[in-house]
């Protein structure tokens, strides 16, 4: 192997932004590693690694190693709170060790927009973090971990981003389901239509830790979403005149909205797991405004946007799936 090669170690490799991560840095020829629980996609070399026990010091890395730290518990509401500090938080302590222990001096993280907690105001990165869930909290606490690390040693690089909702081929996630509802027509405006909805297409978020890490700065973090305020009315739009879904079916009201939530709740007690809670209804009603400022000022430009995004999925996996 040239001494030349590109070589990166992806914790949570396996996962959706992991696999696509993958793919790409195998384009540019780096030697990938993943680390993870689950099975990698075919033809990555791979580890099984739990990031909440210590990291084996036989996992390959050294100075010349990029990490990239995906792995983490991030479905929410859906976890008991010990869960997103044990992999969020804890986890990211195992991994920044490995980092010391094997002289590693790059790591890129995704943190997350739940540090902002919720509001309907833009956030940049200049507004004050103010979690109110867990897994805010537990991806807030391992950005100062991480930057802790970052501090003792001058040659050391971070890289940390907070990506709205990331969406594109293999993703299962909000997206994914957004689609299904309204390919099923079962889809109605939750309480209103303009929530915002801060978003982003997988590939424009690998392509901005390119740029992140090509900047040279000793630590950059920035928000990643489209600079434009997308709402939910929009979204639904550019389902429609890119995939030709159908459109939503109507609007249910606010208080019908939380009946819901309180049914799914009582349901749950009784062993019907719906789905459905407070929690759950809540998010659907909230905006994410989320305002890429940072990465603007440095003269970024996003390869797509939410039409062209979705484009690209629908060219590439043939639906939104």
């Amino acid at each position: 192997m040239s001494s030349n090669t590109e070589k990166a170690l992806i914790f949570g490799g396996a996962g959706f932004i992991g696999t696509r991560l993958a793919r790409h840095l195998q384009t540019r020829d780096a030697d990938v590693t993943i680390a993870d629980l689950e099975a990698p996609s075919a033809g990555t070399r791979a580890c099984r690694i739990d990031v909440r026990q210590p990291i084996p010091d036989d996992l390959a890395a050294d100075a010349d190693t990029t990490i990239y730290l995906l792995a983490a518990v991030h479905r929410t509401p859906g976890h008991a709170d010990a869960e997103y500090f044990a992999t969020n938080l804890h986890g990211v302590r195992n991994v920044v060790r490995f980092a010391v222990a094997h002289d590693v001096r790059r790591i890129v993280f995704t943190s997350s927009i739940a540090v902002y907690g919720p509001g309907e105001d833009p956030k940049d990165e200049t507004v004050q973090p103010e979690p109110v869930s867990a897994y805010g909290w537990s991806k807030l606490l391992a950005e100062e971990v991480l930057q802790d690390w970052r501090a003792g040693a001058a040659d050391r690089q971070l890289v940390i981003a907070r990506p709205a909702v990331v969406f594109g081929p293999g993703e299962q996630g909000n997206f994914t389901r957004l689609a299904a509802a309204l390919r099923r027509r079962m889809f109605a405006y939750p309480g209103r239509r303009d929530t915002i909805k801060g978003c982003c297409f997988v590939d424009d978020l690998i392509d901005s830790f390119n740029f992140a890490l090509q900047a040279g700065q000793p630590e950059l973090l920035y928000n990643f979403a489209y600079p434009e305020a997308y709402t939910i009315e929009a979204i639904c739009k550019a389902f429609h005149d890119i995939g030709g879904l159908p459109s939503p079916i109507g609007h249910v009201p606010k208080p019908a909205i939380s009946t819901l939530g309180w049914s799914g709740e009582a349901l749950s007690r009784i062993g019907v797991n719906t789905g459905v809670n407070r929690a759950r209804i809540a998010k659907l009603t909230r905006s994410t405004h989320i305002a890429p400022r940072r990465l603007v000022d440095m003269g970024y430009r996003f390869p797509t946007d939410l039409p062209r995004g979705l484009a690209a999925w629908q060219a590439e996996a043939g639906s939104f799936q």
